[in-house]
């Protein structure tokens, strides 16, 4: 076996030694990224609502991976993961939700509304379901362009109580249009379980009467993710789109800042056992235990891990030092 290739895992095929580094790079990226930001949202210094996603990095890396700059990705209230999985700038989304003038909207949108369209990040939003159709236009365009690109729509579980999403299910079967509806269940909607507000909990089954391609996957296991995401992908470039994903995963923090403390009230009334089951089930813990059985040293990933800290210490130093939009300026940007 080339010394550059890490082995079969459990019915993997064999993968670079460096795609699985850039891999944990990126969810180490993410999930320190979201963790500064938790000292900040206590202290009052971060004034917007921040929806962290710290555990359900591997459903952003994966589905990222298998897409090229010409494609397009489309998020929700919860989407630092999938800006910076797409290329976004680090230091530009951290002064965003610092609200400062260097961000990616101008300190004008805060943590919910991310763009980066040199990448193909065309916009976070947070309605409920609100870039589900956006998405769908994007697919449509590039149908029409015949441009060959994806568009992939990330959404939570909540969004499925939403009728946008069947309209939009309905109209991309019946145009067979290049698009991957990426649900991400995290087994909560705000503070609502899903076993509360759903009759059939798989949800990747809501796609099946649209005659679409739908199927269940571990959203903790970023390899199944790419591969998943990969197949997904070249479906829709070969005109046999759109594919529907559900990403089986989970929130580490509350559903807004690190743990819903809203006026120093918890509000977070998840089972602390279930909570510590999907602690067990980690994903960058779990790469991290593959690519040290697979012979990648521990100074290696520790040395990762210590450049992953520096990008994010010199990001929120960048935004720190950044200045706020001017008062006179409030207009600005508006549409109308």
């Amino acid at each position: 076996m080339r010394a550059d290739y890490i082995g079969d895992r459990g019915g993997y095929v064999d993968y670079p030694k460096d795609l699985l580094e850039k891999f944990y790079r990126q969810m180490l990226r993410i999930r320190l990224c979201e963790e500064a930001f938790v000292a900040p949202i206590l202290a009052g210094e971060v004034r917007c609502p921040c929806h962290l996603y710290s555990g359900e990095e591997a459903v952003a890396v994966g589905v990222c991976a298998a897409l090229t700059a010409r494609d397009y990705v489309f998020g929700n209230h919860r989407s630092h993961g999938h800006y910076l999985a797409k290329g976004g700038s680090m230091p530009e989304m951290v002064a965003e939700i610092f609200c400062r003038e260097t961000g990616c909207s101008r300190g004008r949108g805060g943590s919910m509304h991310l763009i980066a369209p040199e990448v193909g990040m065309l916009g976070s939003a947070p309605i409920v379901a609100g870039t589900i159709s956006l998405a769908l236009g994007a697919a449509l365009a590039a149908s029409i362009r015949q441009e060959r690109a994806v568009a992939v729509a990330f959404f939570g579980d909540g969004a499925t109580g939403e009728g946008v999403l069947y309209e939009s299910l309905n109209f991309a079967a019946l145009k067979k249009l290049p698009i991957i509806f990426a649900c991400e269940n995290n087994y909560y909607a705000t503070h609502m379980p899903v076993r509360e507000c759903r009759v059939n909990r798989d949800i990747f089954e809501i796609a099946v009467p649209f005659g679409i391609e739908s199927r269940q996957v571990d959203g903790n296991d970023v390899l199944t993710v790419y591969e998943e995401a990969s197949q997904a992908t070249e479906c829709c470039r070969q005109g046999k789109g759109p594919v529907f994903l559900e990403f089986l995963t989970y929130r580490y923090r509350g559903h807004v800042g690190p743990d819903d403390n809203i006026q120093g009230t918890h509000t977070d009334i998840r089972p602390q056992e279930e909570v510590n089951g999907w602690l067990e089930k980690d994903p960058i813990l779990a790469l991290k235990n593959h690519l040290l059985a697979s012979g990648i040293s521990v100074m290696e990933l520790d040395d990762v891990a210590a450049s992953v800290d520096r990008e994010v210490e010199m990001a929120f130093d960048f935004a720190r030092k950044s200045a706020h939009p001017r008062t006179e300026e409030l207009e600005r940007y508006v549409f109308a």
